[in-house]
Protein backbone atom coordinates (compact mmCIF):
# COMPACT_ATOMS: atom_id res chain seq x y z
CA UNK A 1 0.00 0.00 0.00
CA UNK A 2 3.13 2.55 0.24
CA UNK A 3 2.56 3.03 -3.52
CA UNK A 4 -0.66 4.36 -3.08
CA UNK A 5 -0.47 5.41 0.71
CA UNK A 6 2.58 7.15 0.55
CA UNK A 7 2.54 9.05 3.90
CA UNK A 8 5.95 11.67 4.42
CA UNK A 9 8.07 8.64 3.64
CA UNK A 10 7.50 8.59 -0.08
CA UNK A 11 7.58 12.84 -0.48
CA UNK A 12 11.12 12.10 1.42
CA UNK A 13 12.56 9.76 -1.01
CA UNK A 14 11.38 11.50 -3.78
CA UNK A 15 12.47 14.73 -2.14
CA UNK A 16 16.18 13.27 -2.03
CA UNK A 17 16.35 11.93 -4.99
CA UNK A 18 15.70 15.43 -6.53
CA UNK A 19 18.68 16.54 -4.18
CA UNK A 20 21.20 14.94 -5.71
CA UNK A 21 23.72 16.41 -8.14
CA UNK A 22 23.11 13.49 -10.87
CA UNK A 23 20.72 10.68 -11.19
CA UNK A 24 22.30 7.23 -10.52
CA UNK A 25 23.56 5.62 -13.93
CA UNK A 26 21.73 2.55 -12.53
CA UNK A 27 20.08 0.88 -9.70
CA UNK A 28 21.35 -2.45 -7.77
CA UNK A 29 19.00 -3.68 -4.94
CA UNK A 30 18.14 -6.27 -2.67
CA UNK A 31 14.42 -6.85 -2.36
CA UNK A 32 13.13 -9.36 0.93
CA UNK A 33 10.41 -10.28 -2.07
CA UNK A 34 13.23 -12.44 -4.07
CA UNK A 35 14.57 -15.06 -2.26
CA UNK A 36 16.53 -17.74 -3.94
CA UNK A 37 17.82 -21.37 -2.87
CA UNK A 38 21.68 -20.37 -4.44
CA UNK A 39 22.23 -16.42 -5.04
CA UNK A 40 21.14 -14.89 -8.35
CA UNK A 41 21.06 -11.51 -10.34
CA UNK A 42 18.58 -10.28 -12.64
CA UNK A 43 20.02 -10.28 -15.82
CA UNK A 44 16.55 -9.58 -17.93
CA UNK A 45 16.81 -6.35 -20.30
CA UNK A 46 12.91 -5.64 -19.88
CA UNK A 47 11.89 -6.47 -16.43
CA UNK A 48 7.74 -6.56 -15.75
CA UNK A 49 6.23 -4.94 -12.53
CA UNK A 50 5.02 -8.12 -11.14
CA UNK A 51 2.04 -7.27 -8.98
CA UNK A 52 3.19 -9.85 -6.24
CA UNK A 53 0.59 -9.48 -3.95
CA UNK A 54 -3.31 -10.31 -3.81
CA UNK A 55 -6.38 -8.51 -1.96
CA UNK A 56 -5.71 -5.23 -2.47
CA UNK A 57 -7.40 -1.67 -4.08
CA UNK A 58 -8.01 -2.64 -7.50
CA UNK A 59 -5.57 0.89 -8.77
CA UNK A 60 -2.50 -0.88 -7.14
CA UNK A 61 -2.55 -3.40 -9.90
CA UNK A 62 -3.16 -0.89 -12.34
CA UNK A 63 0.49 0.54 -11.40
CA UNK A 64 3.53 0.04 -14.08
CA UNK A 65 7.13 0.61 -13.52
CA UNK A 66 8.35 0.10 -16.91
CA UNK A 67 12.41 0.97 -16.15
CA UNK A 68 14.48 -1.20 -18.25
CA UNK A 69 17.10 -3.60 -16.93
CA UNK A 70 20.82 -3.41 -17.56
CA UNK A 71 22.28 -6.83 -18.65
CA UNK A 72 25.84 -5.86 -18.99
CA UNK A 73 25.90 -4.67 -15.10
CA UNK A 74 24.09 -7.90 -14.49
CA UNK A 75 26.53 -9.60 -15.85
CA UNK A 76 29.47 -7.35 -13.57
CA UNK A 77 28.09 -7.91 -10.62
CA UNK A 78 27.37 -11.53 -11.47
CA UNK A 79 31.72 -11.64 -11.81
CA UNK A 80 32.04 -9.59 -8.84
CA UNK A 81 30.16 -12.11 -6.57
CA UNK A 82 31.74 -14.73 -7.80
CA UNK A 83 34.92 -13.58 -7.51
CA UNK A 84 34.26 -12.88 -3.97
CA UNK A 85 33.11 -16.71 -3.37
CA UNK A 86 29.72 -16.08 -4.03
CA UNK A 87 28.31 -18.48 -6.66
CA UNK A 88 25.75 -16.08 -7.94
CA UNK A 89 23.83 -17.35 -11.19
CA UNK A 90 22.08 -15.30 -13.95
CA UNK A 91 18.07 -14.82 -14.05
CA UNK A 92 16.96 -13.79 -17.36
CA UNK A 93 13.20 -14.17 -16.26
CA UNK A 94 12.98 -12.16 -13.08
CA UNK A 95 10.40 -9.35 -13.28
CA UNK A 96 10.31 -6.31 -10.96
CA UNK A 97 8.67 -7.60 -7.54
CA UNK A 98 6.79 -4.85 -4.95
CA UNK A 99 9.90 -4.41 -3.03
CA UNK A 100 11.76 -3.09 -5.72
CA UNK A 101 9.09 -0.94 -7.56
CA UNK A 102 7.47 0.36 -5.13
CA UNK A 103 10.36 2.44 -3.72
CA UNK A 104 11.38 3.18 -6.87
CA UNK A 105 8.13 4.59 -8.34
CA UNK A 106 8.88 7.26 -5.08
CA UNK A 107 12.13 8.04 -5.70
CA UNK A 108 12.35 8.17 -9.14
CA UNK A 109 8.79 8.23 -10.75
CA UNK A 110 9.89 8.46 -14.46
CA UNK A 111 11.58 4.94 -14.60
CA UNK A 112 14.41 6.35 -16.72
CA UNK A 113 16.94 4.73 -14.58
CA UNK A 114 17.88 1.05 -15.38
CA UNK A 115 17.40 -1.10 -12.52
CA UNK A 116 19.14 -4.72 -11.38
CA UNK A 117 18.05 -6.83 -8.85
CA UNK A 118 19.87 -8.82 -6.71
CA UNK A 119 18.23 -12.20 -4.73
CA UNK A 120 18.12 -12.96 -1.23
CA UNK A 121 19.77 -16.09 -0.73
CA UNK A 122 18.04 -18.60 1.06
CA UNK A 123 19.22 -19.26 4.40
CA UNK A 124 21.29 -15.89 4.47
CA UNK A 125 22.54 -14.26 7.70
CA UNK A 126 24.24 -10.68 8.47
CA UNK A 127 27.40 -11.59 7.31
CA UNK A 128 27.02 -13.23 3.90
CA UNK A 129 24.29 -10.52 2.89
CA UNK A 130 27.22 -7.76 3.89
CA UNK A 131 29.70 -9.57 2.38
CA UNK A 132 27.65 -9.49 -0.90
CA UNK A 133 27.13 -5.97 -0.41
CA UNK A 134 30.95 -5.16 0.10
CA UNK A 135 31.68 -7.45 -2.96
CA UNK A 136 29.80 -4.86 -5.59
CA UNK A 137 31.11 -1.60 -3.39
CA UNK A 138 33.40 -0.70 -6.21
CA UNK A 139 30.67 0.24 -8.22
CA UNK A 140 29.29 2.83 -6.53
CA UNK A 141 32.28 5.07 -8.06
CA UNK A 142 30.98 4.20 -11.00
CA UNK A 143 27.56 5.95 -10.70
CA UNK A 144 25.64 2.79 -9.48
CA UNK A 145 23.32 3.42 -6.63
CA UNK A 146 23.48 0.04 -4.31
CA UNK A 147 20.23 -0.03 -2.44
CA UNK A 148 18.37 -2.17 0.31
CA UNK A 149 14.36 -2.51 -0.03
CA UNK A 150 12.67 -3.84 3.35
CA UNK A 151 10.99 -2.58 6.23
CA UNK A 152 12.95 -1.37 9.33
CA UNK A 153 10.10 -3.48 11.83
CA UNK A 154 7.99 -6.01 10.28
CA UNK A 155 5.76 -7.85 12.07
CA UNK A 156 2.79 -8.69 9.99
CA UNK A 157 0.78 -11.23 12.57
CA UNK A 158 0.91 -7.86 14.75
CA UNK A 159 -0.62 -6.36 11.88
CA UNK A 160 -3.35 -8.60 10.71
CA UNK A 161 -4.16 -9.45 14.21
CA UNK A 162 -5.61 -6.01 15.12
CA UNK A 163 -5.83 -4.16 11.76
CA UNK A 164 -4.78 -0.90 12.87
CA UNK A 165 -5.25 2.72 11.08
CA UNK A 166 -2.60 3.70 9.08
CA UNK A 167 -1.97 6.66 12.06
CA UNK A 168 -2.28 4.08 14.73
CA UNK A 169 -0.17 5.14 18.01
CA UNK A 170 3.56 3.52 17.52
CA UNK A 171 4.21 0.63 19.25
CA UNK A 172 6.99 0.70 22.15
CA UNK A 173 9.01 -1.67 20.74
CA UNK A 174 9.16 -0.37 17.25
CA UNK A 175 10.41 2.73 18.27
CA UNK A 176 12.79 1.19 20.53
CA UNK A 177 13.79 -1.02 17.96
CA UNK A 178 14.23 1.55 15.36
CA UNK A 179 16.52 4.61 17.44
CA UNK A 180 18.53 1.22 18.25
CA UNK A 181 19.44 0.88 14.77
CA UNK A 182 20.42 4.64 14.07
CA UNK A 183 22.60 4.69 17.14
CA UNK A 184 24.30 1.33 15.51
CA UNK A 185 24.17 3.06 12.26
CA UNK A 186 25.31 6.57 13.17
CA UNK A 187 27.89 5.49 15.31
CA UNK A 188 29.53 2.87 12.99
CA UNK A 189 28.51 -0.04 15.18
CA UNK A 190 28.63 -2.76 12.52
CA UNK A 191 29.72 -5.59 15.11
CA UNK A 192 26.22 -4.65 16.61
CA UNK A 193 24.50 -5.05 13.82
CA UNK A 194 25.69 -8.11 12.46
CA UNK A 195 24.23 -9.31 15.91
CA UNK A 196 21.30 -7.39 16.21
CA UNK A 197 19.26 -10.74 16.61
CA UNK A 198 20.63 -11.01 20.33
CA UNK A 199 21.33 -7.37 20.49
CA UNK A 200 18.65 -4.89 19.23
CA UNK A 201 16.09 -4.45 21.83
CA UNK A 202 12.79 -7.04 20.61
CA UNK A 203 14.34 -7.68 17.33
CA UNK A 204 12.66 -11.16 17.41
CA UNK A 205 8.97 -9.32 17.52
CA UNK A 206 10.05 -6.59 14.89
CA UNK A 207 11.47 -9.21 13.00
CA UNK A 208 10.05 -12.42 13.65
CA UNK A 209 11.49 -13.44 10.34
CA UNK A 210 14.42 -11.58 9.29
CA UNK A 211 13.47 -11.36 5.53
CA UNK A 212 12.82 -7.99 5.16
CA UNK A 213 15.70 -6.55 7.42
CA UNK A 214 18.67 -8.23 6.02
CA UNK A 215 18.64 -6.08 2.86
CA UNK A 216 20.15 -3.31 5.17
CA UNK A 217 23.06 -5.29 5.41
CA UNK A 218 23.72 -5.31 1.56
CA UNK A 219 23.17 -1.62 1.68
CA UNK A 220 25.82 -1.40 4.40
CA UNK A 221 28.34 -3.49 2.84
CA UNK A 222 28.53 -1.63 -0.07
CA UNK A 223 28.92 1.80 2.08
CA UNK A 224 32.20 3.55 2.87
CA UNK A 225 33.85 2.29 6.05
CA UNK A 226 33.05 5.79 7.83
CA UNK A 227 29.94 6.24 5.86
CA UNK A 228 27.53 9.23 6.44
CA UNK A 229 24.02 8.25 7.61
CA UNK A 230 21.55 10.77 6.62
CA UNK A 231 17.78 9.85 7.77
CA UNK A 232 15.25 10.81 5.05
CA UNK A 233 12.47 9.48 7.51
CA UNK A 234 11.51 8.02 10.45
CA UNK A 235 7.59 7.41 10.17
CA UNK A 236 6.02 4.35 11.82
CA UNK A 237 2.59 3.12 10.00
CA UNK A 238 0.00 1.51 11.60
CA UNK A 239 1.51 1.42 14.90
CA UNK A 240 4.14 -1.64 13.97
CA UNK A 241 5.75 -0.80 10.32
CA UNK A 242 9.01 1.29 10.79
CA UNK A 243 9.39 3.30 7.34
CA UNK A 244 12.68 4.43 8.66
CA UNK A 245 14.75 5.32 5.12
CA UNK A 246 18.33 6.05 4.96
CA UNK A 247 21.07 7.29 2.59
CA UNK A 248 24.77 5.58 3.48
CA UNK A 249 27.85 7.79 1.60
Amino acid sequence: MFAIDAGSSGPALRQWAQSLAAKPRAVLVMSPHWISRNPAVMTNPRPSTWHDFGGFPAPLYRLQYPAPGEPALAERVLGLLQAAGVAAQADAERPFDHGTWVPLMHLWPDASIPVVQVALPLGAGPAQVFAMGRAVRGLRAEGVLVMGSGSLTHNLGEFFSSRPPIDAPVQPYVEAFARWVEQALTSHDHAALLDYAAQAPQALRAHPSDDHFLPLFFALGAASEQHSTQYLSREVMYGVLAMDAFALA
